[in-house]
């Protein structure tokens, strides 16, 4: 059973505002909570498998290679940027036939880039330093899924209800210009 400190570490770490916390909350005030579930199920599951994945070595082996670390921050800053050019320039759900939630494998393969995941797994690992590198895979990927799924409900019902005080075009627009600001911020960070 994992240690209440790195459970509490895990718990701060994942429900402070970060990439998936506004990308959830947008898209529960956008599409709705259901509409949201996948995006809710791939982010729980791709921070448990990258948190796990930490805890085998690939962690210390970002760490050793900078190269490798350059090449992830880039990813990270580039897709934060696109995503955030695409809440500056979205409104209100529907507006654009196109317009949809992540799907899993893309709430997932978000996980790969997103720095904040990378750091807060990084960070956690000194929980379980001692303990052999399945365990510590096995705890911190079933610590990480299991603190950040509910954490996704969360953010994503508070976006729901938030949809419900966006009932004007300047407020839907407020909303997501903020939004994508935090998101820009978010992609400069990714380089401290």
């Amino acid at each position: 059973m994992p240690e209440v400190t790195l459970l509490a570490f895990v718990f701060v770490g994942l429900f402070s505002p970060g990439p998936n916390v506004i990308l959830l909350t947008a898209s529960g005030a956008r599409f709705g909570f259901r509409a949201t579930l996948p995006h809710i199920f791939g982010v729980a599951f791709g921070v448990g498998v990258t948190s796990g994945l930490t805890g085998l070595g690939i962690g210390t082996l970002l760490l050793a290679q900078p190269r490798f670390t350059l090449v992830l921050k880039l990813l990270a800053c580039g897709w934060l940027l696109w995503m955030a050019y695409k809440l500056w320039t979205s409104g209100p759900a529907g507006r654009r036939s196109h317009d949809r939630p992540f799907t899993f494998v893309e709430a997932v393969l978000f996980q790969w880039v997103n720095p904040k995941v990378w750091a807060v797994a990084l960070s956690a690992t000194a929980f379980v330093a001692t303990l052999p590198p399945a365990t510590q895979a096995t705890q911190l990927a079933l610590s990480f899924s299991g603190i950040n799924l509910g954490v996704c409900l969360f953010w994503t019902g508070a976006g729901a209800v938030l949809a419900f005080l966006l009932n004007t075009p300047l407020a839907w627009q407020i909303f997501t210009k903020v939004m994508a600001a935090a998101l820009v911020i978010f992609s400069g960070l990714v380089f401290i």
